[in-house]
């Protein structure tokens, strides 16, 4: 589970984040939408341990980011927009890398994330060769290394062409039940098709949260709706 309280933090006189208060329960895909500048990368950053908030609070899995940073780390996996990766690597050689850094010694695990994440034509080629869509594929895979608990994905889509965006969207999906997901986008749509919740934010602060299932029309449309009481 995953849960902030007050949470804020500001960059100069700019509030990036003001008196957030979110649940996410485990096992779940929860979307986190908003437009660029909501507040979205901000909040992620504190929810991984690499930022701190200025004040409220935030646990993961049970631990304070503030207080228990490293036991926080030994259970998440995070994918950030635009994911670095050592491009002299192959992609076996980078996801090996990344397990001795989380202390995975299973030659197995590498090969099972490898299947996983449909990597197996891709073992041998070097990241700089990769595709965009194979890129986040690769992004994913190092995620899922050590098998985290919980999965931080900020934009897993971006700039991917919509065939890929359905890849990694199913790659997403079977995560359900295995793995809670925080997913950021500011696509209403793509969260709408592999999310259980959907947490909109705004100016830092949470808007709505609605089920998928009553999405309907544009991000626009749903920020009219929320902030003249029509959705709950």
């Amino acid at each position: 589970m995953i849960e902030t309280s007050g949470l804020t933090k500001r960059f100069g006189d700019f509030e990036a984040l003001s008196e957030l208060n979110i649940s996410i329960p485990t096992g779940e895909i929860t979307g986190f939408l908003g437009p660029n500048g909501a507040g979205k990368t901000t909040a992620m950053r504190i929810l991984t341990c690499t930022m701190s908030p200025d004040c409220g609070s935030a646990t993961v899995a049970g631990f304070d980011v503030v207080d228990q940073p490293d036991e926080v780390r030994k259970r998440i996996g995070f994918m950030p927009e635009n994911a670095p990766l050592y491009p002299d690597m192959t992609v076996t050689e980078l996801l090996n890398f990344v397990a001795r850094i989380k202390a995975v010694e299973s030659a197995d695990h590498v090969e099972s994330i490898i299947t996983q994440t449909g990597l197996d034509s891709m073992r041998g080629k070097l990241v700089a060769h990769l595709s965009r869509g194979f890129r986040q594929r690769a992004a994913l895979a190092q995620a899922l290394i050590g098998d985290p608990e919980i999965l931080i994905l900020d934009e897993p889509t971006s700039g991917l062409d919509p065939h890929q965006i359905v890849e990694i969207r199913e790659l997403i999906r079977d995560l359900r039940g295995h793995r809670t997901v925080l997913l950021s986008s500011h696509q209403l749509d793509e969260v709408a098709r592999i999310c259980s919740k959907v947490l909109i934010i705004d100016k830092g602060k949470l808007v709505v949260e609605v089920d998928p299932l009553q999405v309907e029309g544009t991000l626009e449309d749903l920020f009219l709706r929320s902030t003249s009481g029509g959705t709950r």
